[in-house]
């Protein structure tokens, strides 16, 4: 499967973003997906995750409350939503996909397929 991330840009503290992903090649369905994110001088960090149908998800506890995965219902398509967004949010943004919904879903090294990551910029 082949992730191509969108919708970065620049917002103000407080703001709202919507990121998404679109698949291609094998139906997306066959994924389980996560988003994580890379500040300048970071390790790349989990941000949320989402299994196969859709009806679970698991979040980082900083973004808890703010930000919703959600995926496409027979598509191909996955997003992130984020609200109230502060300057600690500032990243590059990756989508990620595999087949497994399991235990580790927080672990980079975990996922075999990512997209090219989007530009998050949040100003005070």
């Amino acid at each position: 499967v082949q992730l191509q991330a969108s919708g970065g840009g620049m917002v103000q503290a407080g703001g709202s973003l919507r990121l998404s992903c679109a698949a291609s090649g094998r139906p997306f369905d066959d994924y389980a997906a996560a988003w994580f994110r890379q500040a300048p001088g970071k390790e790349r960090e989990f941000v949320a995750a989402i299994n196969w149908y859709g009806d679970k998800t698991y979040y980082e506890d900083s973004v808890k409350d703010r930000f919703t995965i959600s995926r496409q219902k027979r598509g191909n398509t996955l997003y992130l939503q984020m609200n109230r967004l502060n300057p600690a949010d500032t990243a590059v943004y990756f989508c990620a996909a595999r087949t497994q919904w399991t235990y580790d879903a927080t672990v980079p090294d975990k996922y075999p397929y990512w997209g090219q990551g989007t530009l998050v910029t949040v100003s005070s």
